[in-house]
């Protein structure tokens, strides 16, 4: 058991809150404790005051994230509440007297210009941490690729190839994410995970982004408000990174028919790696040795304890926030602010170049 419990209170605990309360309950012996949760939902109120009881943990309920700041219950506040309300809750944490560790749930705002301004706040409190939940970089496929392409096994990155063929948009509260002004848009709300992962295969920044996209085949029938849907449910993006790699990402979210929901193939100029979700496989090999050369791994990491949504990745999200928390400034979050900033940034680039039916700078949308 570990000397001194971590107090975690979540704001938001509809389906993604509930998940980061389960992985809390299985880092519960290294001294992990949700003490608090806040949402003015009350059915969602409801469902996690079941869920501590299941866990035997005590916890208090608050219907809005100020109340449970003031209460002053908590060291670490999760932030997983719907999307367009991240940049409230974050301004109202980091502004708060008393210091609250923060780990949000991607995206890390809706706008470029709300993301820079959680970033710029944040800037001037040293004593609080903030990591970005851009926990894909966890799930263990992904991490062996990763790996891979840092050991230089693949020669210097040229291509990275993202293909995600999924089912639909979740049935959420309120259905908040069947709107781009409240999600900020598929491109950013889904595909922040995906940019993120070619920034960090790339090794670079991102300098231009191209894109065609569209409403062709989900939600369409729906109505709320009198209002139909306006999220993307497919498109092809181009990112080119300032090294002169270049990364693509094809995305469908009516394709429940695949085997794999995530595919990644990283290529440099000696060999490919690819990683497959969640078959939970990865593949490399080299130009030299061609197709019969060809590798198969198993990816598995031992250390995981709960599966949950996505893989295992949220529990290891978790256990190094965890020692980020612990260690007391001496080690900085996994995903920072600029890691969420940058990858919000391609996302909303991809957006505008679909309305705009051209290319978009990175530069352009941070101004």
């Amino acid at each position: 058991m570990a000397d001194e419990t971590v107090k975690y209170g979540i704001i938001g605990v509809g389906m993604m809150g509930r998940e980061h309360f389960i992985n809390l309950s299985h880092l519960r012996s290294d001294g992990a404790a949700v003490v608090a949760v806040a949402d003015p939902h009350v059915p969602s109120q409801i469902l996690a005051q079941d869920l501590a009881e299941s866990f035997d943990w005590p916890i208090q309920v608050f219907s809005g994230h100020r109340e449970m700041l003031d209460s002053g219950l908590c060291d670490v506040v999760i932030v997983s509440s719907p999307n367009m309300t991240h940049y409230r809750i974050l301004m109202d944490i980091i502004n708060h007297p008393k210091p609250h560790h923060v780990l949000v749930e991607k995206p890390l705002c809706t706008t470029v210009a709300n993301c820079k301004e959680v970033v710029d706040a944040a800037r001037k409190r040293p004593d609080i941490l903030v990591q970005v939940g851009l926990e894909y970089r966890y799930m263990p496929p992904v991490a062996r690729l990763r790996e891979i392409v840092k050991s230089g096994t693949l020669g210097r990155v040229k291509m990275v190839a993202i293909r995600e063929h999924r089912f639909p948009f979740l049935v959420k509260v309120n259905n908040w994410n069947r709107f781009n002004v409240n999600t900020g848009g598929t491109l950013v709300e889904k595909c922040c995970h995906f940019f993120d992962l070619m920034r960090l295969f790339a090794g670079a920044n991102p300098v231009r982004v191209m894109a065609s996209g569209g409403v062709d085949v989900n939600h369409k029938d729906e109505l709320y408000d009198g209002k139909v849907p306006d999220i993307i449910d497919n498109a092809y993006v181009i990112v080119e990174f300032e090294n002169g790699a270049r990364g693509m990402l094809d995305l469908c979210m009516f394709s429940e028919g695949s085997k794999n929901e995530q595919e990644i193939s990283v290529v440099g100029d000696i060999g490919k790696g690819e990683a497959f979700v969640p078959e939970s496989v990865v593949r490399v090999g080299s130009r030299k040795a061609g197709r019969d050369g060809v590798q198969t791994i198993i990816a598995k990491n031992e250390q995981i304890k709960y599966d949950g949504l996505h893989h295992g990745s949220s529990y290891l999200e978790h256990v190094h926030f965890l020692a980020a928390v612990r260690s007391k400034g001496e080690q900085p979050p996994a995903v920072d602010l600029q890691d969420g900033l940058v990858s919000v940034a391609i996302g909303v680039a991809a957006q505008l170049s679909i309305e705009r039916g051209r290319m978009v700078t990175i530069e352009e949308v941070m101004d």
